[in-house]
């Protein structure tokens, strides 16, 4: 079975313009990943979110993973604050794994984001989580936090972005992207938020 480590951000004090914070959104995209995942029939660990990246990066490499994917959201520099928009999807130079993967990400978020020409890959050599993981590697900035139409977009659609992940770890394993069975709680609130 394959094996995913998911590492959503511990960055507690990039906060949302409209509340909450980068941690807890990127860790409500982990969550919804989950059920995703296990009907796909992949394995998956996670980051303390009370360790620094460090400690995920030690946890990555210790768990023979073969893919690990981190979670984050984006913040424009000083001066451009709430002026960027899109999605940036880092991956290793030297990883031609990682580079896959990454193009992958990249296809199917396009066909979530509002502005697909947004979603850009970047190569990188300064990220811990991209350079110091055993498996290929891939760090998704989700969308800017600083930018009121962005973060609407995010906190709208955190299983959209969940699902997509999911569907596209399932896609770079060559495994068939299963949806997860509603159980009767989760049948009960869609009946009645019909009614």
């Amino acid at each position: 079975m394959p094996r995913v480590f998911l590492s959503p951000s511990v960055q507690e004090y990039n906060e949302f313009l409209s509340g909450g914070n980068e941690e807890y959104y990127m860790n409500l995209i982990a969550d919804a990943m989950e059920p995703y995942l296990e009907a796909s029939g992949i394995d998956f660990g996670r980051n303390d979110r009370n360790k620094p990246v460090s400690q995920a990066i030690a946890d990555s490499n210790a768990g023979n993973y073969d893919l690990h994917l981190a979670i984050h959201s984006n913040a424009a520099p000083e001066g451009l604050k709430g002026k960027l928009s899109g999605a940036d999807i880092y991956y290793s130079p030297v990883s031609y794994l990682g580079k896959m993967f990454a193009d992958m990400l990249a296809e199917n978020y396009r066909t979530i984001y509002p502005n697909p020409d947004k979603v850009n890959t970047i190569p990188t050599t300064s990220l811990g989580e991209i350079t110091r993981t055993i498996a290929p590697a891939v760090l998704i900035e989700t969308a800017y936090h600083d930018n009121p139409e962005d973060e609407a977009w995010l906190k709208d659609n955190i299983d959209n972005i969940a699902r997509v992940l999911a569907m596209t770890v399932a896609e770079f394993f060559n495994l068939p992207f299963v949806e997860p069975m509603l159980n009767d709680n989760d049948y009960e609130i869609e009946v009645s938020m019909l009614e």
